[in-house]
């Protein structure tokens, strides 16, 4: 048998036929396709490529908000042979046409709300047999729009249902021509051309595998023991290298039902749509990110606050019991401290916690994390509510999945145990292995690791090197064989001294504490002390105004003492080394965003364009005015926020 998500999808469509597979909101209710209408979808789209020239191993690019048609569309991709290249919807219009022309895409399928950004750069795109499949039903509405933009319907642009009644057509006329191709699919083909973010330079691609697809999905499966009746909300966007394996693909060997996030109303509308489709679809598991369980921990306490002080001291009560009562989830507290603290958070789990896991459903069971560094806070505050987070480490060039906690054997602050054919080590920057608890660069070694970059063998030759892949991230491996990740190593601090340390730990502290700070990122280049970045919660401010006065010094004491408040939480006592803990801040007027490109389409910070744009401001706070948070600039900048410039 072929490892290949061909024999994925075939194999599901005949164990799990009419379960649904993947579900869209529509004005009609929630629709969508089951495991074989998705397979029967991908084979029709696949004849219809076939019929209009694709060759084997050409590429397809995917500029589109998830949907059942973003997964049959790409499925349909693989069934002809062909590579995907799966682009994020938080493109900038101009980083579409490098993506486009490096992959050398035939085309690309793109929706109601990313087509207007390919139009912008249309006449950049080098290949001239050029094509614009639309994945949208909504036809009438944009094919003007098409026309003014130089293509005619049916020659350089394609409606998608029109693509699947074509290829319809022609496996009823030539049954055969679509498993030849199928078959001529090999483990080593590529699936994926995923771009990096682009941080420095032009971003590479990363070629990933029908082997390596089939590996990470098999392990993941094997890790997490998933029974075959569970269901998602997609929030995550499909491109998103760890929504693509974990929920497109790993569910296609246990049948699990995805469910996509509304995007009709855009990036924007989603965000409003997260509440209402957990409630509309009663979700078992989600995928989710920082950021985005962030998010819902900052919704919940704000909901706790407004129902008036007494909630909010018996929602905290029953916090520092349920902290108390699971510990770090792999090693039990003491029986006192069991007996002391199981009361208060059962009865408090009783009273409020039940209500407020509500929200998500009446299923859900837990949630499983990646993209970038969980706090240790948000991990105590879900395991405590009854929602674990279960944490995993990864990256688009392992497909994504290294390591994860499970509910079967998790350790809060941990990145969870290595995947059954993952192999890793920890190595020192001299070389050598590192000892249990020693920090060092990860390396690993797997059928889960990429083919290389494409077109790129001087990069491919730096991250690969005698098969082990260098994943420039730190961490180490602790006395109970968790990996803990604390970062990535081209993002460390730099002391004077030339010892380093990453700053992505404290700065998930920071956020994760304060009421008032919204984001930051830490600084220090060969310089006697650390300094930080801060952006404010601008609501946040705003509610607590009224409290103050008025006063823009006592405003300033408040957003100093919020700053700091992850000093006194007992998460983070003694966590980090006091020389690398920021000694002041400085408070920015705009936040890092998209538009701003401080921050990149993976919802990261883009730690060199902020240094550089911030250049004056980070010198400032190492002069004698500069080097603590009660100075003038930051002062100015709440009057100007807050005070009209006064106050």
């Amino acid at each position: 048998m072929k490892r290949t998500v061909l024999t994925m999808l075939q194999n599901a469509a005949e164990r799990y036929r009419d379960r649904p597979y993947v579900m869209g909101k529509t004005e009609e209710g929630w629709q969508g396709r089951s495991y074989l209408q998705a397979r029967e979808g991908a084979r029709a789209f696949a004849a219809a490529l076939l019929e209009r020239g694709m060759h084997r191993r050409e590429s397809l690019a995917v500029l589109a908000h998830g949907s059942p048609n973003w997964v049959v569309g790409e499925l349909g991709i693989l069934s002809a042979g062909c590579v995907s290249v799966p682009l994020s919807v938080q493109l900038l219009p101009e980083e579409i046409p490098f993506r486009l022309n490096h992959s050398e895409a035939r085309g690309v399928l793109v929706s109601r709300h990313t087509v207007e950004k390919l139009f912008s750069v249309l006449d950049q795109i080098e290949r001239k047999d050029f094509l614009v499949i639309y994945l949208e039903a909504d036809a009438a509405h944009v094919e003007a729009a098409f026309r003014e933009a130089g293509l005619e319907r049916g020659k350089s642009f394609f409606l998608f249902d029109d693509l699947l009644r074509e290829g319809e057509r022609v496996i009823r006329d030539h049954p055969t021509a679509l498993d030849e191709r199928e078959e001529q699919v090999e483990e080593t083909d590529v699936v994926t051309i995923s771009y990096t973010s682009g941080t420095t330079g032009n971003p590479k691609g990363i070629m990933l595998t029908h082997c390596n697809y089939y590996v990470n999905c098999a392990d993941s499966v094997t890790m997490f023991d998933i029974p075959e009746d569970y269901s998602t909300l997609v929030i995550l966007p499909c491109d998103h290298s760890f929504a693509h394996t974990v929920a497109l693909y790993a569910s296609l060997l246990k049948g699990i039902c995805l469910y996509f996030v509304d995007s009709r109303g855009g990036s924007t509308g989603i965000l409003r749509s997260i509440s209402p489709n957990l409630l509309e679809t009663n979700p078992t598991l989600l995928l989710t990110v920082p950021a985005l369980s962030g998010n819902f921990m900052k919704k919940i306490r704000e909901g706790i606050r407004e129902k008036g002080r007494a909630a909010e001291a018996l929602f905290n009560l029953g916090m520092k019991a349920g902290i108390r009562f699971h510990a770090d989830g792999f090693h039990q507290p003491s029986l006192l401290t069991r007996a002391v603290s199981h009361p208060v958070y059962r009865l408090v789990d009783a009273l409020v916690f039940r209500k407020v896991r509500s929200m998500f459903g009446s299923r859900i069971e837990f949630c499983v994390g990646g993209g970038a560094l969980l706090d240790i806070k948000q991990q105590q505050f879900f395991k405590s509510l009854g929602i674990p987070i279960y944490q995993g480490y990864g990256l688009t060039e392992a497909a994504p999945v290294i390591s994860s906690n499970t509910p079967r054997a998790h350790k809060l602050g941990s990145s969870g145990r290595l995947l059954p054919s993952v192999e890793c080590r920890i190595v020192k920057s001299d070389g050598r292995k590192a000892a249990i608890g020693e920090t060092g660069e990860i390396v690993i070694r797997g059928e889960n690791v990429m083919k290389g970059y494409f077109k790129n063998e001087k990069a491919t030759a730096e991250a690969i090197r005698g098969g082990w892949l260098f994943t420039g991230d730190l961490g180490y491996t602790d006395e109970d064989d968790f990996l803990v990740v604390v970062g990535r190593e081209k993002a460390l601090l730099i002391g004077e001294d030339g010892e380093k340390y990453s700053p992505e730990e404290i700065e998930e502290a920071i956020v994760t504490s304060s009421e008032l700070i919204s984001q930051v990122m830490l600084h220090n280049d060969h310089c006697r002390y650390t300094t930080a970045l801060a952006v404010l919660d601008q609501d946040a401010v705003k509610r607590l105004l009224p409290d103050l006065g008025g006063s823009a010094d006592a405003l300033l004491e408040a957003v100093r003492d919020s700053f700091f408040a992850f000093q006194r939480q007992e998460a983070f006592r003694n966590r980090f080394p006091r020389r690398w803990l920021p000694a002041t801040f400085q408070i920015l007027q705009d936040g890092f965003t998209l538009s701003n490109r401080l921050m990149n389409s993976t919802m990261k910070i883009v730690r060199y364009r902020i240094t550089e744009t911030y250049r004056e401001l980070l010198d400032y706070m190492y002069t004698a005015q500069g080097d603590r948070p009660d100075n003038p600039r930051n002062a100015a900048v709440l009057r100007e926020l807050f005070f009209g410039g006064s106050g």
